[in-house]
C-alpha cells in the first residue's frame, strides 16, 4: 500500500529513526554524489525530506514497489515523454511518500522536461537532475553507510537519554530539574504545565521569561512549532510538557520529551501533588527577593503563567519575617480564602490570589486582589499564622511590586508575633529604602551607631538590639523593655550605657529619629 507522504512530514520525521535519518539536502553532499554534477531543479524545503533509503530503478511504475522515505536514482529510460503522463508518475511517487528523485541526464532526457519539474515542483519533491554518469551502487553504499551510521548514533543517544533520565529518577530529582536537563538536551527551552495551562516550572534556555511565558495559557501550539508530550502515570494524567523549537535531537526530540515526562510522572508518584505545589512560588520569589530576572517584563510573564494575574490588579507583597513553610502556607490559605468565616461583604466578593514561599528564613508572599488587602483579612491572616506580618504598599504594576520588596523585608525585620504593619505607614521605612545605597546614608548610619557595635564586639553585648526596640516603641518605655526582653531594671542600665556611649539624649524626639534612620539604613 502506497505511504502516505503526509504522515511521514508530520509524525515519523520526529521520531527517533527519523531524527537519525539524513536529509536529502546532506546526501548531495556525498563524494560519489558530487561527482555526477548534481544540479538541484527543485529545493528549498523539499530538500529537507529524511531519506529512509535508496532505491533504484528506470520503470515508470516503481511508485507500487515503494514504502516511503525512499530516494529514487534512476535514468527514466522506461518513463513516458509526453507532459501528461510525466505528470502522472511524479503523482504515484509523490503519493508513494518517497524523499526525492536524483535523474541522470542522458539519451532517454538530455535536459529534465520542464513538465517533470514543474510537476515535482507543484508536489513539493526534490528533483536533482546529474549532468555526468555515476554508480548508482557506489551512491547506494554511500548513502546507506550514512544511514547505518545515523541509527547508530541514535541507538547511543536513546542509551544516553535513558541513563540521564532514570539517573534522576532514582536520586529523586525535583520536577525543576527535570526542566533544566531537558532544555539542555534539546537546546531549547521547556515548560511544565498544569491540566490547566498554569506554569509549574520552566527553563528559558537563553530566552527571556517574556518572549517565552506572555499569554501563555492562551498561547496556541498550532503553528508556532511547539512539542507536548502528557506527563502521566497509572491512567492519571497532571499535567503537559512542553518544548518550543529547537534544533534536531538524534534521539527525536519527541524521544527526550517523552523520556523526561516518564522522570516527571514517577518523581510525582513519589513526591506527591506537594512538590509540584510548591515550585511556581518558590521559583518566583526567590526571582523577585533575589532579582533573577531580566525586568518587570520577564516577572510580569512569570506571575501571569503562575496564575498570578497582573493587568488591572492590586499587586502587593506580605513578608513574615522567621516564617516556615507551614506559615507560609497558613499565609497564602487564609489570603487566599477572602471571604471565609466571618468576612465582611466586601471581603467575600474580593477575586485575590496568593503564592508564597520560604527564603532566607522569611515567609513572602505574592498577592494579585481585585481591590486592597482589608486591615481585618490581614490581622487574621497574621492570627492564623502566629508571625508578624509585613505588607507592601499596594501598586498596579510589577516594576512597583519588585521596588516594594525591600522596603516591606526591612518593616517585618521589626515586627512582634502577630503584629501587622503596613509599610506606606512606616514613613521613615520608605524613605531609607528610596535613597537606596546612597554613600551618605551609609556614612549618617556608620557613624551614629559605631560606638554601640565596638562596644557589643568586645563585650559580646547586645545595646544595638536595644536600641532597636527602644526606636520601635518611642513612645512607651515598657514596651520597649518586653520588646528586647529584658527586666526593666536592666533594660535602663542598657539605656543608660547607650546614652552615655553616643553622648546623646534618648528622650529627643529628633535625635531617637537619627538613630531609627542609622539602625535602618544598617540593616540590623
Amino acid at each position: 500500500m502506497p505511504a502516505d507522504r503526509q504522515d511521514l512530514a508530520d509524525n515519523r520525521t520526529d521520531r527517533p529513526d527519523a531524527a537519525a535519518l539524513p536529509r536529502v539536502r546532506d546526501v548531495l553532499d556525498a563524494e560519489v554524489l558530487l561527482r555526477g554534477d548534481p544540479q538541484v531543479l527543485v529545493g528549498g524545503d523539499a530538500l529537507d525530506a529524511p531519506v529512509r533509503w535508496v532505491h533504484v530503478s528506470d520503470s515508470d511504475q516503481v511508485a507500487q514497489l515503494l514504502d516511503g522515505g525512499e530516494l529514487l536514482l534512476t535514468t527514466a529510460a522506461g518513463w513516458p515523454g509526453a507532459d501528461a503522463a510525466l505528470r502522472g508518475v511524479v503523482d504515484s511517487l509523490a503519493d508513494a511518500g518517497i524523499a526525492g528523485i536524483v535523474m541522470e541526464l542522458g539519451a532517454r532526457f538530455p535536459v529534465a522536461p520542464p513538465a517533470l519539474v514543474a510537476a515535482c515542483r507543484s508536489r513539493g519533491l526534490a528533483l536533482i537532475a546529474l549532468e555526468q554518469v555515476v554508480k548508482f551502487v557506489a551512491v547506494t553504499e554511500a548513502v546507506h553507510r550514512r544511514i547505518i551510521a545515523g541509527q547508530l548514533e541514535a541507538l547511543q543517544e536513546r542509551q544516553s537519554l535513558h541513563e540521564l533520565f532514570t539517573g534522576l529518577t532514582l536520586r529523586g530529582a525535583p520536577a525543576d530539574t527535570v526542566v533544566r536537563e531537558t532544555a539542555r538536551v534539546l537546546g531549547a527551552p521547556v515548560v511544565l504545565e498544569t491540566l490547566g495551562r498554569e506554569v509549574v516550572t520552566a527553563d528559558m534556555r537563553g530566552a527571556t521569561a517574556s518572549a517565552v511565558l506572555t499569554d501563555w495559557p492562551a498561547r496556541s501550539r498550532i503553528g508556532e512549532g511547539l512539542l507536548a508530550v502528557p506527563v502521566e502515570a497509572r491512567g492519571v494524567r497532571w499535567g503537559t510538557l512542553v518544548a518550543l523549537p529547537g534544533p534536531a535531537h538524534p534521539a527525536g526530540r519527541t524521544t527526550v520529551l517523552e523520556l523526561a515526562a516518564t522522570a516527571l510522572a514517577l518523581a510525582r508518584l513519589a513526591d506527591g501533588p506537594e512538590a509540584w505545589a510548591e515550585l511556581p512560588a518558590r521559583e518566583l520569589v526567590d526571582a523577585v527577593v533575589n532579582r533573577r530576572h531580566t525586568g518587570a517584563d520577564d516577572v510580569a510573564a512569570r506571575l501571569q503563567a503562575a496564575g498570578l494575574s497582573v493587568r488591572g490588579r492590586v499587586l502587593s507583597v506580605l513578608i513574615a519575617a522567621g516564617a516556615d513553610a507551614a506559615d507560609v502556607s497558613a499565609l497564602v490559605s487564609a489570603i487566599g480564602a477572602g471571604g471565609a468565616g466571618g468576612a465582611s461583604t466586601a471581603e467575600r466578593d474580593l477575586d485575590v490570589r496568593a503564592l508564597g514561599a520560604v527564603h532566607g528564613g522569611d515567609g513572602v508572599v505574592l498577592v494579585s486582589a481585585s481591590v486592597s488587602l482589608a486591615a481585618a483579612l490581614l490581622r487574621r491572616a497574621s492570627e492564623a499564622s502566629g508571625v508578624g506580618l509585613a505588607v507592601g504598599p499596594d501598586v498596579a504594576t510589577v516594576a512597583e511590586l519588585l521596588a516594594s520588596v525591600r522596603p516591606t523585608r526591612l518593616l517585618a525585620a521589626r515586627l512582634r508575633a502577630g503584629e501587622v504593619r503596613r509599610v506606606d505607614d512606616r514613613p521613615l521605612t520608605r524613605l531609607v529604602t528610596e535613597l537606596g545605597d546612597d554613600h551618605r546614608l551609609q556614612e549618617h548610619s556608620e557613624r551614629m551607631l559605631a560606638p554601640l557595635i565596638r562596644h557589643d564586639e568586645q563585650h559580646d553585648g547586645d545595646l544595638v538590639r536595644v536600641l532597636r526596640a527602644v526606636v520601635s516603641h518611642p513612645d512607651s518605655r515598657t514596651a520597649a523593655a518586653a520588646a528586647s526582653h529584658l527586666s526593666r531594671s536592666v533594660f535602663y542600665q542598657r539605656i543608660a550605657l547607650i546614652a552615655d556611649l553616643l553622648g546623646a539624649d534618648l528622650d529627643d524626639g529628633e535625635t531617637l529619629s537619627a538613630l531609627h534612620l542609622a539602625l535602618l539604613a544598617s540593616g540590623r
